[in-house]
């Protein structure tokens, strides 16, 4: 799978835009089912451009080095960057998979990938954010699969 990895171009922008949707399509209903619709809807509105713009500005930001997985058509992306030089701090900022290509290694390619360049940038530990609702499950099981380790946040919401 590594060898159909590959920089980012401006030209793979809405095939990512487009995978990014379908692949966090779960994820959104899953975080609605808990958040309840009232305080879901206050925080990304129609979820969909929600999760586009914040997909375009990932790809647009300078700080990002971006690749995308390519054996035909893009099939998945992640992004990555230093988030703390003093502290030789790598982030995997943001990994999506289309849905017809998960569980077929390419987010464990890709998250890989990200983790050596970080390395290789000189970064002394790597960190990855997602979520603990069932709609976050399989990006949970590729950074395990990946030999990150989980340290479990909580996070409260309330409308006002």
């Amino acid at each position: 799978m590594d060898s159909a990895i590959r920089l980012y171009r401006p030209e793979d922008e809405s095939a990512v835009v487009a995978l990014s949707v379908r692949a966090w399509r779960p994820v959104f209903a899953s975080m609605e089912a808990i958040l309840g619709r009232e305080i879901f809807f206050r925080l990304h509105g129609d979820w969909r451009d929600y999760q586009e713009q914040a997909v375009r500005e990932t790809l647009a930001d300078g700080q990002m080095t971006i690749w995308v997985a390519d054996p035909g058509p893009v099939a998945g992306f992640v992004a990555a960057r230093v988030a703390n030089v003093q502290r030789q701090l790598g982030e995997l900022y943001m990994l999506a998979v289309d849905p017809e290509n998960q569980r077929r290694g390419i987010g464990t390619a890709l998250t890989e990938h990200a983790t050596d360049w970080m390395r290789d940038a000189g970064m002394r530990v790597a960190m990855i954010s997602t979520g603990g609702d069932p709609g976050h499950a399989p990006a949970r099981h590729v950074y395990e699969k990946a030999a990150y380790t989980l340290l479990l946040a909580a996070g409260y919401y309330k409308a006002l």
